[in-house]
This record gives structure tokens, sequence and C-alpha cells, in this order.
């Protein structure tokens, strides 16, 4: 039995497709570098508001920027992803079942686009609507729209419909991957079938003519003025994403080590790792044009400046507001309104009186 499935999950000598381990650690490999540099982002938000809280504010706009840089570069020097060719891997066109065309030469202007907008645009429109879907169910939980209102009788449709559009969703990848395994498939995710292209291992011929253009790209320094000048834009966007690139190649191990130092799985030991004692509150304030001031009355809301209702606390900074306050507060500005701090809405933490 350990065979068959030994046999069914490698490849075959004389096959070109990558084996099944192979294809899905190359897509787990991106995955892991977002929630690494977004963690990277929110530490250095946080210890400086004022110089990178847009950063945080502006992550996903951001990294979808650099994602679309980086991804355009390898797919026109490799034809293949970033995590593809980390992997050995390129992408060739479905139909061709010839001599296939070295990595250097690139994908067809139509796999081309396609390929680039599935890696880049499907995953950032994912990552938004599961916010989306958090965003409503804390809105759900807590009341915060009317319950007559039309609004609310919307997104309860939608939260309802989700899970299953979610599971239909993840359901045709898994069917996929089932029936690349069984040979019955030349694509392991529906996105390369949508692409028009298919997986294949890197070739010698084909590592050979990597380098060589390697080679000559930094030898072109020698061409004419006229077409440096032409090439200006292009060669500084490639050398843009040549170093964000490298840079990601050095530290992918790292990042993978993020992903699993800072996964569910580990919290408890990371908590015992790194307990502190609870800090004194901040002694002095920075009041930038954005900050809100303190009330003298300590039982005001800072942001109504009226008693407050539902207290709620912000767990990165320890200040009190309204319920209502607070949450349209960080839903808007993801930051503590008196410190800056960078919040998100799990950070909000209810008070109960002995009274209530």
């Amino acid at each position: 039995m350990a065979e068959l499935g030994a046999h069914l999950t490698a490849a075959s000598a004389g096959d070109d497709r990558p084996s099944i381990f192979e294809a899905v650690a190359q897509d787990s490999l991106m995955a892991a570098v977002k929630p690494a540099l977004q963690h990277l982002v929110k530490v250095l938000a946080e210890s400086n508001p004022g110089r990178y809280g847009f950063l945080w504010r502006w992550f996903d706009e951001i990294y979808v920027l650099l994602d679309l840089l980086l991804q355009q570069h390898y797919l026109a020097r490799c034809s293949a992803s970033f995590s593809e060719n980390f992997y050995s891997l390129k992408r060739i066109p479905t139909g061709d079942c010839g001599q296939q065309p070295l990595a250097t030469a690139g994908l067809p202007k139509r796999q081309h686009w396609k390929s680039l907008l599935l890696l880049v645009l499907v995953p950032y429109l994912k990552g938004k609507l599961e916010k989306l879907v958090s965003s409503l169910r804390e809105e759900d939980e807590y009341s915060i729209h009317p319950p007559s209102s039309s609004w609310k009788r919307f997104y309860k449709a939608f939260l309802a419909a989700y899970p299953f559009v979610n599971m239909t969703w993840e359901g045709w990848f898994l069917i996929q991957q089932l029936c690349y395994i069984l040979g019955k498939a030349q694509h392991h995710s529906p996105l390369l079938r949508l692409a028009g292209v298919r997986l294949v291992r890197l070739t010698a011929e084909d590592i050979q003519a990597l380098e060589k253009k390697s080679a000559g790209a930094t030898s072109s320094q020698t061409h004419s003025i006229k077409a440096q000048v032409q090439s200006a834009v292009r060669k500084a966007l490639g050398g843009i994403a040549f170093s964000l690139s490298t840079g990601l190649s050095v530290s992918v191990f790292f990042l993978q080590f993020l992903d699993w130092w800072y996964s569910s799985e580990n919290q408890e030991t990371i908590k015992s790792l790194t307990a502190l004692p609870t800090p004194p509150p901040p002694m002095h304030l920075d009041h930038g044009a954005g900050s809100v001031l303190l009330p003298k009355l300590k039982t005001l809301c800072p942001l109504c400046r009226k008693i407050r209702v539902n207290a709620t606390a912000l767990s990165t900074s320890g200040f009190v507001f309204c319920y209502r306050c607070v949450y349209n507060y960080v839903k808007t500005h993801q930051r503590c309104p008196i410190t800056g701090y960078a919040t998100e809405l799990q950070h909000l933490v209810k008070l109960y009186s002995p009274e209530s």
C-alpha cells in the first residue's frame, strides 16, 4: 500500500511533471511570505506610528504592487513565478507537447498576462473578501447596524452563503490535486488551467540559458547611450525586482520559520517564552494633527466627550472608549486614537463592571 502511495505522489523518471509535493510546496511558499512581511510591518508601525503607520494601513496595496513587480520580473525572465523558479520549475503552454521552449524564451503574451493576473489579483481579492467577511461577522455579533435595515438583511444572506462558496472553491482545488496525483490532469491547480499553462521541471539547457542571460545582462552596459536611455525605466524596475527577489531567496527559510513561529499551534509556547510584565501607561504623548486629547474627567470617552457607553479598552494601548466610537475609529484608521499604535478590531476588549 505504501509503495502504491509513493508511486502516485512521485513523478516517473521520464516524466517532466513535478511531483505533487513540489507543486504544493511552491504554492505554500508565497503564502508564507505575506504573513511574515505583515508581522514585520506591524512591528515597525507599533514602534513608530508616525513614520511607518501608513505601511500598516496600506499593507495589502503595497504588497500587491511589490508582488506584481516580482512576478512580472520572473515570468519575463524565467517563464515562472518566483516560487516556481525557486523549486526549479517553469511554465509552458498547455498544448505544447513537442519540443519544449527554453525558460528564457518567455510565455506567449496571452498566457503571460493571464498568469500574471491570476498570480497577483486572485490572492489579493481573496484576502480582501476574507477581511470583509470577518468585519461583517463582528458587526453582526455586536449589532452595529439596526436590526431592521436592508443592509443587515443583505450581509446576513452574504454571511450565510460565504461558507458554501468558500467550500466550493477549496473543493475545486482539492479535486484538481487528486486528478493530478492520479495522472488524470496536467495541472495541480485550477489557476494554471485558467492561465492555459502547465508546470514542468527545468532542464539542463534551461539552466545554461538562464546563466547566459544573467551574464549577458551584466555586460549589456556596453551598449550605446541611446539604447540605455530607451531602456532606463525597464532596467530600473528590473533592478528593483531583482533586488527584491534576491532578498526573498536568501530569507525564504527565515520567512517560513516566522510563519511557523507565529502559527496558532505555537502561541502557548510563544507566550511562555516572551512573557513580559505589563508596561506602565505612557507618561508623554505626542499629540499630532490626527491624535485625540484625553478628557480631564476619566469617565468620559476621549472620542465623543460623553459618558462612556459599553466601555471598551484597546489591548494595544490600554485606553478606554465607548464601544461604538472606538469600533468605528479603528475600522477606519487601523490605529489607537490616543497613541497612534497600529490596532485592529480584534484588539477591542469589552469591559464589564460588577454592577452589570
